[in-house]
């Protein structure tokens, strides 16, 4: 039960991450790989802050704010020198990387003795797993409430539309490449929120961190989808946090396996992404119908 439990704390954690790419990937239509620098991003400022003294709350929304500084370098790169969008996150994600060493100062910061907002939680009584369940509950439920609200506004709807069709978004005057900057800025803001979050959780900010972290959100993302389509934005939005949950706990199933290196589970992380991918066209050759919300209003 409290591997379980461990598990679910954490895929609420890493589904914030899983959102923000869920918002270039799908409603952009964008691959992003910035994500893989955005995360460390997040967690370096996040630990450098809270071993500096400043307030935990305060350095994880710092956090989020250093991951829109990268997603609108990726935004610029892309919209203003035209740079192809999967080039765009190599070429912000290497500079990242020499980014996040001066943040660090080293290859990892601990936070041994340093108060983060889960043992805030522990010294009211909570054992770590509760603290963390209820940090990614408040985290995530504000996330989508706040998403769901900006994607129903005019510049929500403009960035949906700018995913969806570009040359009609133009003729209907949006700047397209304004919304995606803004998406861009939006989803690195998450990634980065994630890491920031998660680096209180493991109690330390590592440099190499950010390994494999796009494979965590598009499997979240592409599970989420692969259960539950035609789901209203609100919707889609919670499904892809069930996404992120019933991933780690796919991953905590195969390493239980007696036996299994636990060093492999990059490895089987890819393995699952690849088979979550192929889904979609078994379903189709073999006409099995997912399951549908009943809400498909926008």
């Amino acid at each position: 039960m409290d591997l379980i439990l461990s598990s679910l704390s954490q895929g609420l954690l890493w589904s914030i991450m899983a959102i923000g790419v869920y918002l270039t990937y799908r409603i952009l239509d964008i691959a992003d790989l910035t994500a893989e620098g955005a995360y460390p991003l997040g967690a370096a400022i996040c630990a450098t802050s809270i071993v500096s003294g400043l307030n935990p709350l305060l350095a994880t929304l710092l956090g989020f704010v250093g991951g829109m500084a990268a997603g609108l370098v990726s935004g610029l790169l892309h919209t203003k020198m035209k740079i192809p969008a999967l080039l765009t996150g190599i070429v912000t994600l290497t500079g990242l990387y020499s980014i996040n060493l001066k943040v660090l100062g080293k290859a990892n910061v601990a936070l041994l003795r340093q108060k983060t907002l889960v043992t805030q939680l522990q010294d009211m009584g909570l054992t770590k797993t509760n603290a963390v369940l209820v940090i990614g509950a408040i985290f995530v439920v504000v996330v989508i409430l706040l998403l769901t609200l900006l994607m129903k506004t005019q510049v929500g709807l403009a960035l949906r539309s700018t995913g969806d069709n570009i040359p009609m978004s133009e003729a209907n005057g949006i700047n397209v490449d304004h919304m995606k900057i803004y998406g861009y800025m939006l989803s690195n803001g998450l990634i980065a929120l994630c890491g920031a979050l998660l680096t209180q959780n493991n109690g330390y900010a590592d440099l190499n961190s950010g390994t494999g972290t796009i494979v965590i959100g598009l499997a979240s993302v592409i599970i989420a989808e692969v259960i539950l389509r035609n789901l209203s934005i609100g919707w889609r939005l919670a499904s892809v946090v069930l996404g992120s949950v019933l991933y780690r706990m796919i991953i905590l199933a195969i390493l239980e396996i007696p036996g299994m290196d636990a060093d492999l589970v990059k490895l089987f992380s890819a393995i699952l992404l690849a088979t979550v991918l192929f889904v979609p066209e078994l379903q189709k050759k073999f006409k099995i119908r997912p399951l549908a919300g009943t809400d498909k209003t926008a």
